[in-house]
């Protein structure tokens, strides 16, 4: 009865290292840093926006590549339920990285504004 258990659990293993070695949608990575509204110059604000801007089209990218990949886990005739639910899972924490970043950005800008 060990044996299946320890069989069973070394499969589940091997799984999630399958899961996480097949990883064809780079996840989006944020801008390494946010301008301080307070002291920097308009030519920083404005790098900083255009990074943003390229975040933002990371992350739709990344969107698409998912549902690509949900759609070719659908056509090959594999389990799609809690291979959607995965993929929803590293959609919302992208989306919510990238609201969370934008929302810092949003702040420095306004201070950036306010010395205008």
């Amino acid at each position: 009865m060990k044996m299946k258990a320890l069989l069973g659990t070394i499969a589940l293993m091997s799984f999630g290292f399958a899961l996480s070695a097949h990883a064809d949608c780079p996840f989006p990575k944020a801008p390494a840093s946010i301008p301080d509204g307070k002291t920097a110059a308009e030519a920083e604000m404005i790098a900083a926006m255009q990074a943003f801007k390229a975040y933002n089209e990371e992350v739709k990218a990344f969107q698409s590549c998912l549902d690509e990949e949900t759609k070719e886990k659908a056509a090959s005739g594999g389990s799609t339920m809690q291979f959607k639910s995965m993929q929803a899972k590293k959609l919302a924490a992208a989306v919510d990285e990238l609201e969370g970043k934008a929302k810092q950005f949003n702040e420095q800008v306004r201070i950036f504004k306010a010395r205008s």
